[in-house]
């Protein structure tokens, strides 16, 4: 890199990379190949080189080394020889930054750059510096660019010229901070530096990204004043103009350039004619079109299918059809896809019969043109869900004559029906699948194989994964032999619906089989499958057997995921042994497996069930020993076992935790607080928890309500509990009747039987009154002899017994 970049016309990045100089006569090729030898098969012996390294020869091995991995570990390495006085410079900084730039790695690109602003003192060249910005900007690390920029200048380590200022612009305009981009330009105006096409190029490309056009139309008229518009500016104005509906403008920048002389490249011509039929602009699109053809370019059938497809949706089958002979004049291959639009945006299907006119009687090519038409309407047919059309037509292409005895439309008549091909048989197939037609779908596959040969692996695929849908496992088993017996490749797919069916079976015998068959050829499981079998037998109580399930996935070679083992401990703790998940979690953990925080949060919940509260505990602070995060879940399998066992100041404390962590509490977290709070005869906390909930968004559901009102009648607060309710009630939320009867039983134990009748009209109207058999019933019995015996509601029970609503028994 000895040539110093001073005014490199900032081509592509990927050109400059390839053209980048050593700083000096490159060092001795032979020295660099020996030290890459020892490097990548001797590394022990590598200390030998250390006291001759030089920065010359650090960079001939970088540049020379094929992995940016060993690129970027050498270079560790010799940055690690300062104690036998060997330095980096900024030529071997922009090697190994080149190096990473083109393999994208963004990671250890932006600790580079970091580690040059705090912990260097290397000075930079204005081009060593710029092409390190275009590094930067290449992977989208503008920040950092704009970083590394300002600190060199500040600390002197680099005075930079225009060259590095336009390497900056361009690498901001990727980021689109315009803001950040007018201040570089009146500071690099400040110093005295011209503006040139390189600097205004990247601008124009910061306003468009910014959308502001009015301010992009601006600089590029200056530039094109100035005569420093090229293509690559009018393509980068026109995209974006595209991109955000200004079809028109776009179309007009195109003309513009033509007019000078320029024109757009067969990319760009493609991109912006995809652009205008997005934003439904046919007409241009077409205008653009004719122009590419104009300058020599020939469209491909992606184009081609794309304007077709927008003249149908406009039914303008007239520009369609010339599309598609202009098509075979190109001698682009037609396309299925194009034929069933055509044909299936014209009801009438009186497209079908100017297609087949069209058609030119040449043997072969007659042929195949037919049928990819009458393939088309087989999938018009398909996805219109006529799947009696669809068969009635395949078995007359079979025939390859017409059924007299049966209507058909006219345009079967136009040309002669042509023999199917597989397609044929695939599309109808697979829309009877589609349609549940399982059974006819097999008929067709059976004259698939008699007609035409050898099925597809796809269709053997289809139809084996709906069989296993069907639960039709026997039938999917024999045609995987018979696709053996054909010479046919099974797929990952084929033994994978097979296994799936058995999973769902909970045949753990069969599963296990399977396994040992996709080993031998080869496959993997599917790991949704696996954890299914597992889910489902824990579900039965199975879980030991599930336990057992996993062990042999192991034994066959496959490592399950941690899902299917988190509900695996799920399963053991829900038939209440803990120790075996415990000792299944430990187990994972020792054969290199990394718990996620779901397995964890499983382990923690049985283990506070079974009051092992110290162990899960524990297995939080692992939890972040390992790095992980706990979830809120995680804090509110917690919350609830303090809250439980009367450790509410844990709970709470647990609570800070969170918002120390930025992990927002739940509605879960908050209603267990506000019942660990009133158990703990803590009310005035819990609605002070109450309020923090509403406070931060946290909007309480009918279980949060109903655990304060509760916990209030505990409390004895049974007013406060009652304006809850009618907050709950204005929410529309229900109660449940557990609700009434505490506040029933709140407000008798204060003396209020004026507001404990209120609560019981208001149980007997909404059907609340519990029936004999209840635990609650001798508290309503209660409550009626109290207001039977007192002024104040004797008369209303009165009422209420002659209307009939008491119970039958009563005093």
């Amino acid at each position: 890199m000895a040539v110093v970049i001073q005014k490199l016309k900032l081509p592509s990045l990927s050109s400059a990379f390839i053209k980048l100089p050593f700083s000096t006569t490159p060092h001795n090729l032979s020295d660099a190949d020996t030290l890459i030898a020892v490097f990548t098969k001797q590394p022990n012996e590598l200390h030998r080189f250390a006291p001759t390294l030089t920065p010359h020869l650090v960079e001939s091995v970088l540049m020379r080394l094929r992995s940016w991995k060993l690129a970027h570990s050498f270079f560790h390495w010799a940055s690690d020889q300062a104690h036998h006085g060997y330095r980096h410079t900024c030529y071997t900084y922009n090697a190994v930054a080149s190096i990473l730039s083109r393999s994208r790695q963004t990671a250890p690109l932006k600790t580079l750059a970091n580690h040059l602003v705090d912990s260097t003192s290397c000075s930079f060249t204005p081009g060593a510096l710029g092409f390190l910005i275009r590094c930067l900007g290449h992977v989208g690390l503008s920040h950092e660019a704009h970083h590394l920029f300002d600190e060199m200048r500040q600390k002197g380590l680099c005075v930079p010229n225009d060259y590095c200022y336009n390497c900056l612009l361009e690498a901001l305009s990727k980021s689109g901070d315009v803001d950040l981009i007018e201040e570089k330009l009146k500071e690099m105006k400040g110093f005295g530096w011209e503006f040139d096409k390189f600097t205004l190029t990247p601008v124009v490309q910061a306003y468009c990204k910014a959308r502001r056009f009015d301010q992009a139309l601006r600089v590029f008229e200056v530039m094109w004043e100035k005569g420093w518009v090229d293509e690559r500016v009018c393509s980068v104005l026109a995209l974006t103009f595209s991109k955000w509906g200004e079809v028109d403008k776009a179309y007009e920048l195109v003309e513009r350039m033509e007019g000078c002389g320029m024109r757009l490249n067969e990319k760009t011509f493609c991109v912006l004619i995809h652009g205008f039929v997005k934003v439904g602009r046919v007409d241009r699109a077409l205008q653009l079109f004719d122009k590419m053809r104009r300058v020599g370019f020939t469209p491909d059938v992606s184009l081609f299918d794309v304007l077709i497809g927008a003249l149908c949706k406009v039914n303008d089958a007239h520009g369609a059809l010339s599309l598609l002979s202009e098509m075979k004049e190109f001698g682009v291959t037609l396309d299925i896809r194009i034929f069933t639009k055509l044909i299936s945006a014209f009801p009438d299907r009186s497209v079908i019969v100017r297609l087949l006119e069209e058609v030119p009687d040449k043997g072969e090519e007659e042929e195949r043109t037919l049928v990819l038409v009458y393939n088309a309407v087989l999938s018009c047919y398909v996805s219109d869900g006529l799947m009696g059309e669809a068969c009635h037509l395949l078995r007359m292409m079979i025939r390859s004559e017409s059924d007299a005895g049966v209507q058909m439309d006219a345009f079967f008549k136009v040309k002669r029906l042509v023999y199917p091909n597989s397609d044929s048989f695939s599309i109808v197939i697979d829309g009877l699948l589609k349609n549940g037609q399982l059974d006819l779908a097999l008929s067709l596959f059976n004259d698939m194989k008699q007609f035409i040969g050898r099925p597809s692996v796809l269709i053997y695929n289809n139809l084996i994964n709906c069989l296993c849908d069907y639960n039709r496992l026997e039938e999917s088993r024999e045609l995987l032999r018979e696709m053996k017996e054909s010479g046919i490749e099974p797929t990952h797919f084929t033994y994978n619906s097979i296994y799936g069916c058995l999973c769902k079976r909970k045949d753990v015998l069969g599963a296990t089989d399977m396994l040992k068959e996709m080993r031998a050829c080869g496959f993997e499981p599917w790991i949704k499958n696996s954890t299914l079998l597992v889910k489902e037998l824990c579900d039965l109580g199975r879980a030991v057997e599930a336990c057992d399930f996993l062990d042999s996935m192991v034994q066959q070679g496959f490592l399950p995921d941690i899902v299917s083992y988190s509900a695996a401990m799920g399963g053991l703790i829900k038939i209440q042994d803990v120790d075996r998940a415990l000792s299944l979690f430990l187990d994972l953990c020792s054969r290199g497996h990394c718990p996620d925080v779901v397995a964890f949060n499983v382990l923690m919940r049985g283990l506070c069930k079974t009051d092992r509260i110290s162990e899960a505990e524990k297995l939080l602070d692992e939890i972040v020993g390992r790095g992980l995060s706990p979830s809120v879940v995680t804090y509110n399998v917690l919350i609830d076992s303090w809250c439980k066992n009367g450790s509410i100041d844990k709970a709470m404390a647990l609570l800070d935790r969170m918002s120390g962590e930025d992990k927002e509490p739940n509605v879960i977290t908050y209603s267990t607080l506000v019942d660990g709070l009133c158990r703990a005869e803590r009310p005035d906390d819990a609605l002070l928890v109450w309020n923090e909930m509403e406070r931060k968004g946290c909007s309480p559901n009918r279980i949060a309500f109903m655990a304060l009102i509760y916990g209030l009648c505990k409390c004895c607060r049974p007013t406060t509990a009652l304006h809850y309710l009618r907050e709950m009630e204005h929410k529309e939320m229900k109660a449940d009747s557990f609700i009434y009867i505490a506040l029933l039983s709140a407000f008798l134990s204060d003396m209020d039987l004026v507001s404990a009748f209120e609560i019981f009209k208001e149980m007997v109207y909404s059907g609340f009154l519990p029936e004999s058999h209840d635990k609650n019933y001798s508290v309503v019995i209660g409550a009626i002899d109290k207001f039977s015996k007192d002024h104040r509601t004797s008369l209303g029970i009165q009422v209420l017994r002659e209307e009939g609503k008491l119970p039958t028994y009563c005093p």
